[in-house]
């Protein structure tokens, strides 16, 4: 198992590559914060993978919302855990989750559920014995700003006896992104992300951002990235996708 990684300050902000760039496999991880200019709402989610059959995917986007697709659609050997929308957004609300419980709330949003009630009938991934968390996080815009909650439900033992579930809804400051991810570093099985989300620097401008964040990811475990930033005062977003199977 790796070293973990070293511990800051309660209020100390790491950027992305003193988080990421020592980490040869994080998993899956959202970040979501606000620009240090605070005009712009920042969503970002990246997947990496280990196996063949995780390796096998890139980012698609239809419409506004994103998915994973199979690269090769001829190696996929099992798509339940590995296909799904990433991004979806239901009104005032975009939605980004590590799974298919991006449906789970957009569903659930649609029958009046908050973003925690939706994911109750939800759990940790079934991939003993790695039991990886599910992670997802919603931004709502309204008044020319936005709020955000953040989500993991992880397994409460290293039997998959029973789901833990963790909320955390934060409001937004200048330059400051949370970042959660599923795991804490590579392992055989792989350890859980703990704790709460940690505190990532973002940047002003989108190109800078996209470019650290894939920068820091490890080369061999890297798969996919996407990455949003929504003004706020015109609500009008750009975006950047990069996959590295082209």
């Amino acid at each position: 198992m790796e070293i973990m990684k070293k511990l800051t300050p309660i209020y100390g902000i790491l950027t992305p590559e003193e988080m990421l760039r020592d980490n040869t496999y994080p998993g899956r991880g959202i970040v979501i914060g606000k620009t240090p200019n605070g005009k712009k709402a920042v969503t970002a989610y990246f997947i990496m993978g280990r196996s063949e059959n995780s390796r096998n995917r890139v980012f698609t986007e239809k419409q506004g919302e994103v998915f994973t697709e199979p690269f090769d659609a001829t190696k996929v050997q099992d798509p339940s855990l590995i296909i799904y929308a990433a991004i979806r957004q239901y009104e005032n609300n975009l939605i980004v989750t590590n799974g298919n419980q991006t449906d789970t709330v957009y569903d659930g949003l649609k029958q009046d559920k908050t973003f925690t009630e939706a994911l109750e009938s939800r759990e940790f991934e079934p991939d003993a014995p790695n039991f990886t968390p599910r992670i997802s996080g919603m931004l709502t815009f309204q008044n020319g700003d936005f709020t955000y909650q953040m989500s993991i439900l992880k397994s409460a033992d290293e039997q998959g006896t029973a789901c833990n579930r963790f909320t955390f809804h934060y409001a937004p400051l200048n330059g400051l992104g949370h970042f959660l991810h599923t795991y804490v570093c590579d392992g055989n099985p792989i350890p859980t992300f703990q704790g709460e989300p940690e505190r990532m620097a973002v940047c002003d401008d989108i190109d800078e951002m996209t470019r650290r964040l894939w920068d820091s990811l490890n080369e061999n475990n890297k798969i996919s990235l996407y990455v949003r930033y929504v003004d706020l005062a015109s609500g009008k977003a750009e975006n950047r996708l990069v996959n590295k199977n082209q």
